[in-house]
Parts: C-alpha cells; sequence; structure tokens
C-alpha cells in the first residue's frame, strides 16, 4: 500500500463494509481527549496531508470521489469535535458524530455545492464544510445551553 493510500483509507479503515464514511468519522473520536485545540490542529494537519494524499490517489481519474477514501471524513470529524468544551462526555460526542454524520450525507448547501467539485478539493471539502456546520451548531448549542454536553 503507497503513503498516499495509507493516508487516504486511514489504515486500510476506508476498506471496511458497510458504510466506510461512518468508520473513518468514528476512529476521530478519540481525539476529543485532546481537548478543542488539539482537535482543530489535528484536523488542520489531518486535512492537509489528505488533501495531498488524495490528489496522488486520485491523479489519473480526478472526478472519483471513491467510498474507500475516508481521510476526508476524519478531518470534518475532528472540525466538529474541535468546538466541544474541554472534558465534555460521551453524550456531546455523539451528538457531534451525530451533526457531522447527518451533514454529510444529507449535504445542505454549501456541502452539496464542494461535493460537487472534483479532485482532492472536492472531495475534501465537502467533509470539511459539513464539520465546520457540525462545530457552528454545537458552539450556539453550548452559548445557549451551557454545560449540557
Amino acid at each position: 500500500m503507497t503513503p498516499a493510500l495509507l493516508v487516504a483509507t486511514l489504515g486500510g479503515v476506508g476498506r471496511i463494509r458497510p458504510a466506510p464514511g461512518t468508520w473513518g468519522s468514528l476512529v476521530a473520536l478519540p481525539a476529543v481527549l485532546l481537548g478543542p485545540a488539539g482537535a482543530l490542529i489535528l484536523a488542520l494537519v489531518i486535512a492537509t496531508l489528505g488533501w495531498v494524499a488524495v490528489r496522488a490517489v486520485l491523479a489519473d481519474r480526478p472526478t472519483d470521489d471513491p467510498g474507500w477514501i475516508v481521510v476526508d471524513e476524519a478531518a470534518g470529524m475532528l472540525i466538529a469535535l474541535a468546538a466541544l468544551p474541554a472534558g465534555t462526555g460521551l453524550v456531546g460526542v455523539a451528538v457531534a458524530f451525530l451533526l457531522f454524520r447527518a451533514f454529510d450525507i444529507i449535504k445542505p448547501w454549501p456541502v452539496s455545492w464542494a461535493d460537487g467539485l472534483h479532485g482532492a478539493t472536492g472531495v475534501m471539502l465537502d467533509d470539511i464544510l459539513a464539520g465546520g456546520i457540525a462545530a457552528a451548531l454545537l458552539l450556539l448549542f453550548g452559548f445557549l445551553m451551557p454545560g449540557v454536553l
């Protein structure tokens, strides 16, 4: 397995069936232990490495977005986790997971717009936006109902 394929599949997690995107999101959940800043830094690292890896993997077929590429799900999930308060419990993690997966699957605008882009940018950006929307809702929820998550 090439280094780019290793990154794009998160070490082969993208080959797990069914629902490889869900598995790719689940892999990121322990990062909540890093706290908001740690999760955000890791999200930036994973998004950058993911974009480079996906660009290499899709070099000869730039319009593809194969389901086994799951580094994008990890990047988006990490962004959602970064919006949780430090020390959040399982309920907060579950809400972040469900919001991110919902936006990734339903693809409201601008996620749907990014999903239509070709190449590594489209593959990565739709999940980054889904994570950003989930994060915005989590921050709003935390502001309106502090201490619940």
